[in-house]
């Protein structure tokens, strides 16, 4: 919205969470309606807040196990708006090599069977719905426990974006995709990145 605020970029990678804009800002600008675009930050280097209130968004960026997250609620229209040419972008230069996770079995950080990754998810998620396995999916393949703290955190983000909170807990069947063991893999893989869109 050129007639409100200026353009933005926001830049984060592990262990530079900044809570500023790249120009060092923290909102759109002096023009009017410059207020509706802010940042602001909760815990500082692990806990970003981006609000641009002009088109009901709301993006968190999160650092947690050695990781980037983020929760997006955006309303439908807005996201529907913008075309796959358009410069829009989240993820720009994809995954630096050393935050790549290796197919290697050998390689893995650390030896953690399934149940074992079910039961340190259960912990924290007691409903084995998306967040669940996502949950499962990364500390099993990550070897990292830690990945936790980041399937709990798109949990809390969720309960926070959506106003039916029937609609919280997303189960395999919701996706038409069955989920077991071996499936895994399927669309609800979150791998480095936890993203929980929020279509209105």
């Amino acid at each position: 919205m050129q007639e409100c605020i200026d353009q933005k970029v926001y830049q984060a990678e592990v262990d530079n969470l900044p809570a500023a804009f790249e120009d060092g800002s923290i909102n759109g600008g002096d023009r009017p309606g410059g207020s509706s675009l802010s940042i602001r930050t909760a815990n500082p280097g692990n806990h970003v807040e981006i609000r641009a209130a002009y088109i009901g968004t709301t993006i968190i960026i999160r650092q947690t196990a050695g990781q980037l997250s983020f929760s997006i609620r955006v309303a439908e229209d807005v996201a529907r708006a913008f075309s796959a040419e358009q410069d829009l972008q989240l993820c720009v230069g994809g995954c630096p090599p050393s935050q790549r996770l290796s197919r290697s079995e050998r390689s893995r950080r650390g030896a953690i069977t399934m149940d074992t990754a079910k039961q340190l998810c259960k912990e924290g998620l007691p409903v084995e719905d998306a967040y669940f396995h996502s949950c499962v999916f990364d500390v099993l393949i990550s070897g990292d426990p830690n990945f936790t703290v980041a399937a709990q955190a798109a949990l809390e983000d969720a309960r926070a974006f959506l106003p039916d909170l029937e609609k919280l807990h997303l189960f395999p069947s919701d996706a038409g995709v069955p989920l077991s063991s071996g499936a895994l893999l399927a669309p609800l893989v979150s791998g480095l990145f936890v993203l929980w869109l929020c279509i209105q």
